[in-house]
């Protein structure tokens, strides 16, 4: 048994004197890594809710609750920062990058302490993986919120069918890597691959400079 909330405690407390030391864009980040943390511990308790009142078991809830509950926990600030401070693409994507990477690393420091820390290469494949998952995920929602602006007749839609797409993109994620040899394999390969797509896809978004003079 872990203390998840003490975890979190002890990695949040310099995180705080950081950002009260910085500035800026780098202060804006931080903060939002403290965001991703305490979404993923949020997370955790609802999913760990819905696993005892259900009787799932730990591998079905971890596949097909929680890349739902995960995915609005992160989805939630992510909104909260686009309807109160309606920033540009590019500091709606530095928030999504610092919830998404804290997320992550608070979720990698869990599963180390309760699995073991032996396997170091295993922990980084997994942590690499883990990471750019978490990142892809809510990048995708940074994505949708882009075309909503862009189209604001479609923009309700465009939010939802992205965040379906993360949660979708996470069960199968979470359903790949359950499996040992070549699933686990194909699953810890997918964040990467699905990453570029999206910077790609994100780069066409992205409005043209006007060249100077």
């Amino acid at each position: 048994m872990i203390y998840s909330e003490n975890i979190l405690v002890c990695m949040v407390l310099p995180l705080i004197l950081a950002a009260v030391i910085l500035r800026d864009k780098t202060r804006n980040f931080v903060i939002c890594f403290i965001v991703g943390m305490i979404t993923s511990l949020l997370g955790a308790y609802v999913s760990g809710f819905i696993d005892v009142v259900s009787g799932y078991g730990n591998e079905t809830t971890a596949i097909y609750i929680s890349p739902v509950v995960e995915e609005i926990m992160k989805f939630l600030p992510l909104l909260f920062v686009y309807l109160l401070f309606e920033p540009t693409d590019e500091k709606l994507v530095h928030a999504a990058t610092g919830i998404g990477a804290g997320f992550a690393s608070f979720e990698n420091v869990c599963s180390m302490i309760s699995s073991g820390t032996e396997n170091l290469g295993f922990l980084l494949i997994r942590g690499l993986a883990v990471g750019v998952m978490h990142i892809v995920s809510v990048f995708a929602l940074v994505i949708g919120f882009a075309i909503a602006r862009k189209y604001k007749v479609s923009g309700f839609t465009t939010i939802l069918g992205a965040l379906s797409s993360s949660m979708l993109f996470h069960a199968a994620y979470n359903l790949l890597v359950s499996e040992p040899g070549v699933s686990s394999a194909i699953g810890f390969c997918l964040p990467v691959v699905t990453a570029v797509i999206l910077l790609a896809s994100y780069k066409r978004l992205r409005p043209e400079k006007k060249a100077t003079k």
